[in-house]
C-alpha cells in the first residue's frame, strides 16, 4: 500500500502511528503533531487487538509483540503510512521486533515506513539517521521544540500518575481517583505549550488532592518490576496498579519513561540497579532481567512490603530473573509474586492471586484479620 503523503510548508508529511503504551500515548501524539505529521493515534488495546496479533504472530512470540502487531493491524487500515517504534539492544528479542513486524505486515499487503529506534548511546549514527527520516525534511529547531515539549508532558503525566496511585489506596469513594486522574490527563492532552503543561499538571494534582481520603489508613507498598511494556501498558498487565489500589495498596513501578528523574525508584538509573544485582547475577542477560533482580533489593531496602514481577511468557531475561527470586526473597526478606503473561492469562486469575498476596503481606505486617 503506497504512501500518499501531504506537504506542509513544502515539506512532505505522513500519517504516522505507533504502539499504545499507557498514558505516554498522548505525549507521542503531541510530539509527532508538533513536527507536522498527521497522527493516527492507536486505540487502547482490547481482546480484539490481542486476537489480531495472535492470529498473525509466531506462536511463541511474547505478548508485547502480539499486542503491538494487533495495534498496527488496527491503525494501518485507517491510512497510517509510517510506524514509529523502539526496542532494546543486546541479548533480547525486542531488538528484532521492528524487522519482524515489517515482514509480517508486508506479507499481509501493508508496506509502511518503519522507523525503529535503538538506544542513542548504543548506535548513535543509526539514531541520527532515524531522526532525519522522522522529521521528513523539517527543521531541527522544530524537532527540538517537539522533544522539549514532549518531555515536559511526560514528566507531568508521571507526576499525576504517581499521585493517583497514592490517592487510590486511601480513597473513601471507589472511582473518585479514576475520575480525577482522567481530568488531569485531559488537561495535559489539551496543553499547547510549556506554560499550559505546567498549569495542567498543577490542576491535575489539585483534582487528586480533592479526592476524599482516609488520612489514618496506612496502605501497603508494593514495587512493580519486570519488562517495560507489561509494566507501562495496563491492557497487558490487567490494570494491575488500579487493582492493587482498590485493595488498599500503593504500587510503585520501576519504569517510567522519565524514570531517571525519579528520586524514589532507582535513584541513579540502571547503573545502580545493576550494582545491587551484582551479588546475585553479575552478567547482562538482556531486557530488564538484571534490573529486576537489583530492583527487588532496592524495594527491600526502602521498606516495601512486597514486589510483583511482570513478565511476558517466554521472555528469557525475566525467566532467568525469576529463577533467582525465591532465594532473593528469602535473603532480602521481602515476598515476590511473579506473573508470566500471555493470551491465556485471565483477569480473574490475576485478581485472585493478588488478593492472596495482599493477605500475605498484611499478615506479615500484623494487620491480617480472618
Amino acid at each position: 500500500m503506497g504512501s500518499t503523503g501531504r506537504k506542509k510548508n513544502g515539506v512532505k508529511k505522513l500519517r504516522v502511528t505507533y504502539a499504545h503504551m499507557g498514558t505516554s500515548t498522548i505525549v507521542f501524539k503531541s510530539m509527532l503533531e508538533e513536527i507536522g505529521h498527521e497522527v493516527i493515534a492507536p486505540p487502547r488495546p482490547t481482546p480484539k487487538t490481542l486476537s489480531l496479533g495472535v492470529q498473525y504472530a509466531p506462536e511463541f512470540a511474547c505478548i508485547p509483540f502480539k499486542l503491538v502487531l494487533g495495534t498496527y493491524l488496527e491503525t494501518l487500515p485507517e491510512g497510517a503510512e509510517m510506524i514509529v517504534s523502539a526496542g532494546g539492544y543486546g541479548p533480547c528479542r525486542a531488538g528484532f521486533y521492528g524487522e519482524l513486524h515489517r515482514r509480517i505486515l508486508r506479507e499481509m499487503g501493508y508496506n509502511p515506513k518503519i522507523v525503529f529506534f535503538f538506544p542513542p548511546l548504543k548506535k548513535p549514527l543509526d539514531f541520527y539517521r532515524k531522526l532525519v527520516k522522522l522529521k521528513q525534511g523539517g527543521s531541527w529547531v522544530d524537532l527540538y521544540r517537539a522533544v522539549r515539549k514532549g518531555f515536559s508532558q511526560l514528566r507531568a503525566v508521571d507526576d499525576i500518575e504517581i499521585k493517583s496511585h497514592e490517592t487510590r489506596a486511601r480513597e473513601l469513594n471507589r472511582g473518585d481517583t479514576n475520575r480525577a486522574f482522567k481530568k488531569g490527563i485531559d488537561y495535559l492532552e489539551e496543553a499547547k505549550n510549556l506554560k499550559e503543561i505546567e498549569e495542567a499538571r498543577s490542576e491535575g494534582l489539585k483534582a487528586l488532592e480533592k479526592v476524599p481520603q482516609n488520612p489514618d489508613f496506612e496502605p501497603l507498598k508494593v514495587g512493580i518490576i519486570g519488562e517495560i511494556y507489561v509494566q507501562l501498558e495496563p491492557a497487558a498487565n490487567f490494570y494491575l496498579e488500579e487493582t492493587l489500589g482498590n485493595m488498599g495498596v500503593v504500587p510503585r513501578r520501576t519504569i517510567f519513561l522519565t524514570s531517571f528523574t525519579r528520586r524514589d525508584v532507582v535513584t541513579h538509573g540502571e547503573k545502580e540497579a545493576k550494582e545491587r544485582a551484582r551479588p546475585y547475577i553479575p552478567l547482562v542477560i538482556g531486557g530488564h532481567g538484571q534490573n529486576s533482580v537489583g530492583d527487588v533489593v532496592h524495594f527491600a531496602e526502602k521498606g516495601y512490603h512486597g514486589v510483583v514481577q511482570l513478565a511476558p511468557f517466554t521472555c528469557i531475561p525475566e525467566i532467568v530473573a525469576k529463577s533467582i527470586m525465591p532465594h532473593l526473597s528469602k535473603v532480602e526478606g521481602i515476598p515476590v509474586l511473579t506473573f508470566f503473561i500471555d493470551e491465556q492469562t485471565g483477569q480473574a486469575g490475576v485478581e485472585t492471586r493478588l488478593e492472596a498476596f495482599v493477605d500475605l503481606m498484611n499478615q506479615q505486617r500484623g494487620n491480617f484479620s480472618a
